[in-house]
């Protein structure tokens, strides 16, 4: 087939040749990378501009619990250490129950002897297609990122020194075995706290407050759930420090004696502020004592 010769000096016709692929973005700072698991929701977790929690001086130490310290707890204890504060949890079960192949099969672990890494490497082998299609394969993939495995609140030595669990995710600051707020993800988990440091009797004779926010136990609902207890913890934290900042550095001003609590008489007024921003998360309240 003849072609036209004035095609060829056509500039649309002319063969360009290919450009070279962009380079490569720079490494990231190796403490800067996250866990690798959608739960880890790096969209939600980036830090705010021109707010950097890491220079901030003071923080306030938090405890969040759940029935199995897997799913809510853990997802809020991830929130709360990248956001630099220190954190434990734990789990108020009598023993820690994932869902298996039915309703009657659940897969059962005892509490603080049994690792994350134990039980991925378990359903993993059972049915690898099962776990990855309902979460647990990538929650278990998060946790173990976090710490050695769930544990459970009514063990737990309250004030007793954690050395062993230094490799913990937001262990720093709370070595001593004691926290300010605890924040659990279910009402029957609030009562189960409530009633076991009533049964302590409160030996420290240090206040802790003690916070349910209601968060249906579902992958979905944790991640909704743990963005909103991070926003709690920044609010009660900003009280604190202005409180802190008022009264030149005592942000109790000796709570548990006669010099009065600004701080935590004002716990009730941050958690109806939080609760309008979020009011599909019921949140209950009290102080206790360690």
């Amino acid at each position: 087939m003849a072609t036209d010769p004035r095609l060829a000096r056509d500039p649309r016709r002319i063969n360009t040749p290919p450009q070279p692929p962009p380079p490569p973005p720079p490494p990231q700072d190796l403490h800067q990378q996250r866990p690798p698991s959608r739960y880890d929701g790096a969209d939600g977790y980036s830090q705010p501009p021109n707010q950097s929690r890491d220079d901030e001086s003071f923080k306030l130490k938090f405890c969040t619990v759940c029935a199995s310290n897997q799913n809510r707890s853990m997802e809020a204890h991830l929130r709360l250490s990248l956001a630099s504060y220190p954190v434990i949890s734990f789990g108020t079960g009598s023993l820690v129950r994932l869902p298996g192949p039915s309703i009657t099969q659940p897969n059962v672990y005892p509490f603080n002897s049994t690792s994350y890494d134990t039980m991925y490497t378990e359903l993993n082998g059972k049915d690898p297609r099962l776990y990855r299609a309902n979460g647990l394969l990538t929650m278990l993939e998060r946790n173990r990122s976090v710490k050695f495995g769930p544990e459970r609140w009514q063990d737990w030595a309250i004030g007793k020194p954690r050395l062993d669990h230094r490799d913990d995710r937001g262990s720093a600051g709370v070595e001593g075995g004691v926290v300010d707020v605890v924040i659990t993800c279910e009402e029957r988990c609030w009562d189960a706290v409530v009633d076991n440091l009533i049964e302590r009797e409160g030996k420290l004779n240090r206040p802790v407050h003690v916070i349910n926010v209601d968060i249906k136990d579902n992958h979905e609902e944790a991640l909704v759930g743990g963005k909103a207890i991070l926003e709690l913890a920044d609010m009660l934290n900003a009280t604190a420090q202005e409180e802190r900042n008022r009264s030149g550095g005592e942000w109790r001003n000796g709570a548990g004696g006669g010099g009065g609590s600004s701080f935590d008489d004002r716990v009730p007024d941050v958690i109806a502020a939080w609760q309008e921003k979020w009011p599909t998360l019921p949140a209950l309240w009290t102080l206790a004592w360690f």
